[in-house]
């Protein structure tokens, strides 16, 4: 039997009342506004700002979600558009030669390409042989992948056998087989860069929630020093996402993204299998439930959240407490939570809200 999340975001939006929160607030100079869309990504996007007025709101908005969509197409790897020369249009032909790509998926793929090394083999967007095989028997909803095919796909998913030429603005698969798959980095950069324009707009005070990634700009204009986001209860293992919080995090100009197994999946016999592909055994990662990284770079905190979720937590501890600017919380297996020291004390149980 089948289950899906029905878009539950990975991290639920919590906006809470300073006056609940710190006992008291100073008169909003702007008005809070927000609205959501679900034509991007898979997923609902809200965004919340503070603005001068309805009108300067829905134009930051506009722009905002045009680029959304824009990027929407760019990254699709399922689906074509006219004069688009998107993922899905490299995926079908670059096979055969060099073919022109958007500069907004060039500048993705070699952003991506670069950073990849770092990952320690968790996060390799060249395998979109053996995604796609996940993500047809996923949306079957029936039974697993065949396993030879899985192992016959993993012969094709060597980075080094994309060619991009940057100056040529195209992609060149030298391995015909290959074939690219942006699920795991995506819809995290693309809020860092719509994120990046909308500081620069009329409206800088914003939280965007995109599924899983929430990105907060500056802090919002009603007294409050800091956004409050929830980290979601991944709920049981065996049951549907939980329909509360296990935390909140307050923060200003940083980046939420949260990895679980309670996003994507479907059921075979019993056991779930969710969407988070482990490159060595060509499984869903079976290590915790649910990973939440915090960082400034939404794109970055996308990439990390993955590659976290599929270490072991002790590879992952270690991992993250080597890199600077980066926290760390997880659900590990049992329903128990660690948290790298910096996260803990953005966190509401540690009394962060008191501080503002």
């Amino acid at each position: 039997m089948r289950h899906r999340s029905a878009k539950l975001l990975a991290l639920l939006l919590c906006i809470l009342l300073a006056c609940s929160v710190l006992g008291g607030c100073a008169q909003a100079e702007q008005q809070k506004y927000s609205t959501s869309f679900f034509d991007v990504f898979d997923t609902v996007t809200t965004i919340i700002g503070y603005a001068d007025s309805q009108e300067t709101f829905d134009r930051v908005v506009g722009e905002a979600r045009q680029q959304f969509v824009r990027y929407h197409q760019v990254f699709d790897g399922y689906n074509a558009y006219d004069g688009v020369h998107n993922l899905y249009y490299v995926n079908q032909n670059a096979a055969s030669g060099p073919v022109p790509a958007e500069p907004e998926l060039m500048t993705l793929l070699a952003w991506i390409r670069d950073l990849q090394p770092s990952l320690e083999g968790r996060v390799n967007v060249a395998m979109g042989a053996v995604l796609r095989l996940w993500h047809d028997a996923r949306e079957a909803g029936v039974a697993l992948p065949d396993e030879a095919a899985l192992r016959e796909a993993a012969e094709h998913v060597d980075m080094s056998q994309v060619i991009l030429d940057e100056q040529a603005g195209t992609v060149y698969f030298a391995d015909p087989e290959l074939s690219l798959d942006l699920g795991a980095v995506a819809k995290g950069y693309t809020a860092e860069r719509v994120a990046q324009w909308m500081l620069d707009s009329d409206m800088p005070s914003f939280i965007i929630s995109a599924g899983g990634n929430v990105r907060c700009g500056q802090k919002p204009l009603d007294g409050r020093a800091r956004w409050g986001v929830s980290i979601q209860d991944p709920g049981p293992a065996d049951g549907l996402p939980g329909t509360g919080y296990m935390d909140v995090l307050y923060l200003t100009n940083l980046s939420v993204v949260t990895s679980g197994d309670y996003q994507r999946y479907y059921t075979v016999d019993g056991v779930r299998y969710h969407h988070l592909i482990d490159p060595d055994t060509l499984y869903p990662g079976r290590h915790m439930r649910a990973v939440t990284i915090v960082t400034q770079d939404s794109g970055l905190a996308d990439a990390l959240s993955t590659a976290v979720f599929l270490m072991p937590y002790e590879q992952g501890r270690a991992f993250v407490e080597a890199l600077d600017g980066v926290e760390a919380y997880w659900v590990l297996l049992d329903g128990s939570v660690q948290c790298t020291d910096g996260l803990r004390a953005m966190l509401a149980s540690q009394g962060a809200s008191s501080r503002d």
